[in-house]
């Protein structure tokens, strides 16, 4: 299993806006920050702000800010956003499934709850778990901070 780059940079970018609340960020600097195009961060960032946890504002003054607390972005639900367009197997995508074995074969139930527990698990945190006390994630993003003034 391996995780989108869509959803490593949504879990990078949440985390150093959770950093550095209350200030409003560039996108930008988030990409210089995580080490990303600013093309796929920006994507990143519309979407988290159609699902309601991030708030953008456009312009010279602008920026992206957290529009929820930390402790109210729930890691499994930021992994089912960025992850649910991408089928697991091919055999759980409805429209692009091509393999003969579907009507027999029981990998996809055992896929399926193994998700289910991949999910769940994640379930149990939030982005609070993340930064909370977390000195060394801090001076990444502090230090970042310090060389863009």
């Amino acid at each position: 299993m391996r995780l989108t780059l869509r959803t490593n940079l949504a879990m990078r970018t949440l985390m150093h806006c959770a950093v550095r609340a209350p200030d409003t960020l560039r996108t930008a600097d988030v990409a210089r920050a995580c080490n990303a195009s600013f093309h796929h961060v920006a994507q990143v960032v519309n979407k988290l702000e159609t699902e309601g946890f991030l708030n953008t504002t456009r312009g010279r003054g602008g920026g992206i800010a957290l529009a929820v607390e930390p402790d109210e972005i729930s890691i499994g639900l930021v992994f089912r956003l960025f992850e649910s367009d991408l089928p697991f197997a091919e055999c759980m995508d409805r429209v692009r499934n091509t393999c003969p074995l579907s009507g027999a074969c029981r990998l996809k139930g055992m896929l399926c709850e193994a998700l289910g527990a991949f999910y769940a698990s994640l379930d149990r945190y939030c982005l609070t778990d993340l930064i909370e006390g977390n000195r060394a994630l801090e001076g990444i993003f502090l230090t970042d901070q310090a060389e863009n003034v």
